[in-house]
């Protein structure tokens, strides 16, 4: 292997990702190693994707037996794994009905969005500000930060964004042309911003009296990263479309859209992906559930983020504006640029993520035991109270 992979990879990638130069060798439940042998807590997680720590070894004996027997079959042909799984995602929210598999958050997203199209007859959707679901056309289209935008414009048209937590909004902008309401119960990269249950609540109300469709999108919170198994059950939702994706195969890339009876069933060749739905991922997707109904993760979420929580809470220091969040998906606002602070708390041994310029955000894999948290609340603590020159601020991208 080439002695310098930092160099080969500058040399080679494309430029679209802001590198932190970390080589990355091996991981374990909520830790990760460097090729220095040097240790980390990982409150990043792949973007939130590690939700059954790393390299769980259900998952990957999962993946290995499968691997040698089967990895790639098209859904034209049907196979044991896949329609288990269905069958255990319809499960998650009873009342759904069908599944469409594909391989990320974003693609489900997408998916949504045509099928809602497809089922209505009609253009418009209707998204959030502060709200993100991909970077495809039509997610992008969906997603509200300029930056992300502006490069690509013009974008699909018929895209509507409104005020978070303003029912009054919603009120206002949700027609005989909306074909699809989206949003998110807790706003990931957006600033992780919990939704009011009652304007949630409203907004699926609207969707019913006014001939839209419901998408909810818990690429982000779903599989028991807020304390639930759906963020949809804090506040009783029923969707119509539900878009998943990152931890829902342990680390394997999946998306899935499930699919109410305001959809059905769809005709045939509207929509397709060439590995969606692969019996690797189908196996990785079949042990990641069953390792958090065992394990108990979503339980395990709620306690440990109700102290997690409690403990940023408790740190006094000036820069903290807002510490929020719900079960192990929290966001620190800070009153400065946080690039520099999750720099230093790299080298405290904690790898953390950023959710807008000034946001702190944590996804750390729902196995982290306490005192992995309290290390990483004590390094928050630490550079919080150490003097950290802010430097010019980078790219979001």
């Amino acid at each position: 292997m080439h002695d310098d992979w930092i160099a080969l990879e500058e040399q080679h990638t494309s430029g679209v990702y802001a590198k932190i130069p970390l080589r990355v060798v091996r991981g374990a439940g909520a830790r990760v190693w460097d090729a220095q042998g040097q240790e980390y807590v990982d409150c990043a997680a792949g973007h939130g994707v590690a939700i059954v720590g790393h390299c769980h070894p259900q998952v990957v004996a999962a993946i290995r037996e499968q691997a040698e027997q089967l990895i790639t079959c098209s859904e034209m042909f049907y196979h044991a794994h896949r329609a288990a799984l269905q069958a255990e995602l319809v499960a998650l929210m009873p009342g759904m009905e069908r599944v469409f598999l594909c391989n990320s958050g974003t693609e489900a997203v997408e998916a949504a969005i045509k099928f809602a199209r497809l089922a209505t007859g009609r253009p418009g959707v209707v998204a959030a500000r502060n709200g993100f679901h991909g970077r495809t056309m039509g997610a992008l289209s969906a997603t509200w930060r300029p930056e992300y935008r502006r490069p690509f414009e013009p974008l699909v048209p018929g895209f509507t964004h409104v005020p978070y937590n303003d029912p009054a909004a919603l009120e206002e902008a949700v027609g005989p042309d909306t074909a699809a309401v989206i949003l998110e119960v807790v706003q990931g990269e957006g600033g992780v911003r919990p939704g009011d249950g009652a304007y949630l609540r409203r907004a699926q109300e609207l969707c019913r009296e006014r001939g839209a469709l419901f998408i909810v999108d818990e690429v982000q919170t779903g599989m028991g990263r807020t304390g639930r198994m759906l963020a949809c059950e804090h506040y009783g939702l029923q969707p119509d479309l539900l878009c998943l994706g990152k931890g829902i195969a342990g680390g394997l890339p999946m998306g899935a859209v499930l699919i109410g009876p305001r959809v059905g069933r769809l005709p045939h060749s509207v929509h397709g992906s060439t590995f969606g739905g692969s019996p690797l991922a189908c196996a990785a997707a079949l042990a990641t559930l069953r390792v958090i109904r065992e394990e108990s993760l979503p339980e395990r979420s709620a306690e440990l983020g109700t102290s997690f929580l409690s403990r940023l809470r408790g740190i006094s220091s000036p820069l903290v504006r807002e510490v929020r969040g719900r079960g192990l998906m929290v966001g620190v606002e800070l009153r400065r640029r946080v690039r520099p602070y999750l720099a230093a708390l790299m080298e405290r041994g904690v790898l953390a993520l950023r959710a807008g310029p000034t946001v702190l955000r944590f996804l750390p894999p729902l196995v982290i035991s306490p005192d992995d948290l309290e290390q990483v609340a004590r390094a928050v603590e630490e550079v919080l109270k150490s003097p950290i020159a802010e430097g010019p601020e980078e790219s979001d991208g």
